[in-house]
Formats: structure tokens, C-alpha cells, sequence
């Protein structure tokens, strides 16, 4: 076991330097990821784009990892190609609800039509088409669990925070904000995630490292793979891809319901001992 422990330190160290031995030392402390890896990786996609079957998926694959696709569901794509949403599904992808249309706060976005400013909403409004939109994707997919996007990353209508009502539709939920320091830090139900716009793969590789220092899971929000709005080109894209394939034996990737699973029945243990 000693010496099972002295080769991953000095692996740590040749291939992530100090910080590698900083996440073993964190890794220690509580919170455990599953096969002794050191950091969490979701992979998340909105809107329910084309390039997210014909691109993003495919690049996926090929490196046999599986992404979580928040699909809104007035998305063109999701009406003119089911079936193939439907095979994305069956495949080990995760579809996660990103609302019917998509409300955001007209007054940070000029591209939110009125009736779907999300201060123009009430809470009534919002849950009832929420667990329609639950309703589209199990028509979808035949689960009857899914996590949820919030859109734009808002949470709240007319300055009144919904996070709680969301727990009582979803197991787990992506937010924004900053990178937990700790895991202990972390609320399912409002998961920090890093929105991209044109990220550079290196920019990307040094947002997956900087959860391996400490220990955490990194969350990335991707819309556009390959190009169109909020775009991360196909070379950064399996640039990142080619990163995680070859340090598995570091970074756990997987859809974000799942993730979060294991998120959720660490951190119920650590309050119960």
C-alpha cells in the first residue's frame, strides 16, 4: 500500500508538479471521488443545437465519454430530429430540462422577448412549465429523473430566489458562479459552471486542472461547438477531450445527474458522522 501510494505521488509530481500533491493531500481529507481520481468533470451543452448531434456528441464518443445536453424545449433541433435525440439518449448522453423557452432577465439580456422576461414570470407560471418540459424529455427518453439548467444561470423572479422550488423537482441543478474551493461548499442545487465563449483548449485544460489542485469538479457550459453564438471551436473542443482521455486516471468524467449523485450521498454521509 506504501509503495502503491509512493508512485502516485511521484506520477502527481512529474505530471501536475506541487499542485498534483496538493489535490492527494486534499483528496484525504473527506470527500472521496470514486477510483481514487481526483477531481470531477461535466461536460454540458445548451440549447439543444444541431452541432450538438452532428459535432459535439460524435467528438464525445470518440473518446468514450458521455456529456449532459440541457435541451429547452422550444429547440428547433429537438422538433425536427427526435429520433436522433432519442438515440443520443439511448447512448449514455443525459438530457437535462433548460425550461420551454428559455426566460432570462430582459433587463441584463436585450435579446429576451418580453414574454419571456423571467421578471415578467410568476413562480406558478415558471414550475408549471418546468414539469412540462420534464414531460417533453421523458416523452423523449422514457427517464423519469432528470438534473436542471438554469437559464442564463438566473435564479430568481422579481428578486425572489426559486432555488428551493427546484428541489422539488430535481435532484441536482447547474448554475454559475466560481469554482467551489471545497466540496463542502457546494449547494445540488445551484452547482457553479463556467459559461465559455471561445476558450482556448489550453484555457480549458487549466480549468480542469485547477479542480484536480483542489479537489472540486469543474463544470463547463458549452452552447455553440464548432460555430455559432457563445461558440468553442472544434479544436479546443477535443483539445480538452484528448486532455481528459489521457489523465483518467485523474479526472472522473461523466454526465452531470450522475456527478452529482455521488456528490449528494457524500456530502448526506459527512453530515451524518
Amino acid at each position: 500500500m506504501q509503495k502503491r501510494r509512493y508512485q502516485l505521488l511521484v506520477i502527481l509530481l512529474l505530471v501536475f508538479g506541487p499542485e498534483g500533491l496538493k489535490a492527494q493531500e486534499k483528496s484525504s481529507t473527506g470527500f472521496v471521488w470514486p477510483g481514487g481520481k481526483k477531481a470531477a468533470v461535466c461536460l454540458t451543452y445548451d440549447d439543444g443545437l444541431d452541432c450538438h448531434l452532428d459535432v459535439a456528441a460524435p467528438a464525445l464518443e470518440r473518446h468514450g465519454f458521455r456529456g449532459t445536453f440541457y435541451v429547452t424545449g422550444n429547440s428547433s433541433s429537438l422538433q425536427s430530429r427526435t429520433e436522433e435525440w432519442r438515440e443520443l439518449a439511448a447512448r449514455g448522453h443525459e438530457l437535462g430540462n433548460h425550461t420551454l423557452f428559455h426566460p432570462c432577465h430582459g433587463s441584463t439580456y436585450d435579446w429576451v422577448k418580453p414574454e419571456y422576461d423571467l421578471d415578467s414570470y410568476t413562480l406558478e407560471r415558471l414550475m408549471s412549465e418546468l414539469y412540462t418540459a420534464n414531460s417533453l424529455l421523458k416523452a423523449v427518453d422514457g427517464r423519469e429523473e432528470r438534473s436542471f439548467a438554469y437559464t442564463c444561470t438566473h435564479h430568481t423572479i422579481q428578486g425572489v430566489s426559486f432555488v428551493e422550488q427546484v428541489r422539488t423537482l430535481f435532484p441536482s441543478a447547474r448554475g454559475g458562479g466560481d469554482m467551489p474551493a471545497t466540496m463542502d461548499q457546494v449547494d445540488p442545487h445551484y452547482v457553479p459552471s463556467w459559461g465559455v465563449e471561445d476558450p482556448s483548449g489550453e484555457e480549458l485544460i487549466q480549468y480542469v486542472k485547477q479542480a484536480m489542485e483542489r479537489g472540486t469538479l469543474a463544470v463547463i457550459m458549452f452552447h455553440s461547438v464548432g460555430g455559432g453564438y457563445l461558440n468553442v471551436s472544434s479544436e479546443a473542443h477535443e483539445q480538452l477531450l484528448e486532455y481528459l482521455d489521457q489523465h483518467r486516471d485523474i479526472f472522473w468524467v461523466e454526465p452531470f445527474q450522475q456527478v452529482m449523485q455521488h456528490v449528494s450521498q457524500q456530502l448526506s454521509q459527512q453530515l451524518n458522522q
